[in-house]
């Protein structure tokens, strides 16, 4: 039994998820006898990866499995020795802190790993992709047709290609911000699930995103400075981040960390990427104005726009607002 049988066992149990109109249908029995199946073989290839690979974290079985899965490659290659323990839960992804691997001159890195194909659900996810070229596992171009084609037809492999181009951006972005001088975590390595990158914290603590800090005046306008810096600089270089806010900086001694960037919108061919790069800045300014920092975000958004040679575009459109977020119903209701 090799090991990218793992990988084909979480395929399996997502099929079977394709399968079934959870609004509408309850599973039958059949399909949940083989679901047992299935787990049951994922489980015990588990068991068979953790005699090599065992970590200090005591995750849940399903966890496990996805955790080995995702992270077995990146241990082998001494990116990391130890996984510590979960620092961060996500509906589509989750951040681990890791003991590093030999090869590293850092003594922790963090994991950020993918839930198997979870991207398919995404809302909106087209909206960013516009005008981006799709990448393979490798970070490099997809030329050939049929993989091109999977993806437009949204097809169970055509899904899994996208799912592999999502988290190849974010980390070949990352690379690029990271050169430029864009405060990221710097990236080190890129198998199958999981990005490895800098941990932002200590041993006994992450850094809590910016949205939970509050900060002194003098402090909030220094970081105000430092966050339209970064702004500017990723606009400098052909990056919009396209769902950045206060929930997606990390603060940590007296520095800001923006982080997540798979959603990364491309400037010169994305038709919505003034509207995106708007309510970026909206969303800063939203969260610097309750810290005392007088800002006027559309101005901002603008000012910074046209100096790079972009010309304004239309007002918002409400269907790129998430009704979910605290942070998009504020811009709607400003904006009506």
């Amino acid at each position: 039994m090799s090991k990218n049988q793992l990988n084909d066992y979480f395929d399996e149990l997502d099929d079977l998820d394709d399968s079934q109109d959870s609004s509408r249908k309850r599973i039958s029995v059949k399909r949940e006898s083989k679901r047992k199946e299935v787990e049951a073989k994922l489980f015990i290839r588990a068991q068979e990866i953790a005699k090599e690979f065992k970590f200090t974290y005591k995750a849940a079985r399903f966890e496990e499995a996805w955790l080995l899965d995702s992270l077995t490659d990146i241990y082998e290659h001494q990116w990391i020795s130890d996984v510590l323990r979960q620092v961060k839960g996500g509906k589509e992804a989750s951040v681990y802190l890791c003991k590093s691997g030999t090869d590293m001159n850092v003594p922790f890195v963090a994991a950020k790993i993918y839930r198997p194909r979870a991207l398919r659900n995404l809302k909106n996810d087209a909206e960013y992709r516009v005008g981006r070229v799709d990448l393979d596992a490798d970070g490099t171009a997809l030329w050939k047709e049929a993989d091109v084609n999977a993806i437009a037809k949204r097809s169970t492999y055509g899904e899994e290609v996208r799912h592999k181009s999502w988290i190849a951006y974010e980390f070949k972005t990352m690379e690029k911000l990271f050169e430029v001088g864009v405060d990221v975590p710097r990236p080190y390595a890129m198998e199958k699930n999981a990005i490895v990158m800098d941990f932002i914290g200590d041993e006994s603590a992450a850094a809590p995103i910016l949205n939970s800090v509050n900060l002194s005046s003098n402090e909030a306008h220094e970081l105000f400075d430092k966050v339209l810096r970064n702004i500017d600089v990723m606009l400098a270089n052909d990056c919009i981040h396209g769902d950045l806010s206060a929930y997606n900086i990390l603060y940590w001694n007296g520095a800001i960390t923006l982080i997540d960037f798979p959603q990364i919108v491309l400037p010169k061919s994305n038709p919505t990427a003034w509207n995106i790069f708007q309510r970026d800045v909206i969303r800063v300014c939203d969260y610097f104005s309750a810290q005392g920092v007088r800002c006027d975000g559309r101005k901002i958004a603008a000012d910074i726009w046209t100096s790079h040679g972009y010309r304004i575009g239309k007002q918002l459109d409400p269907k790129f607002l998430d009704p979910e977020d605290p942070a998009d119903r504020k811009l709607w209701e400003k904006q009506k």
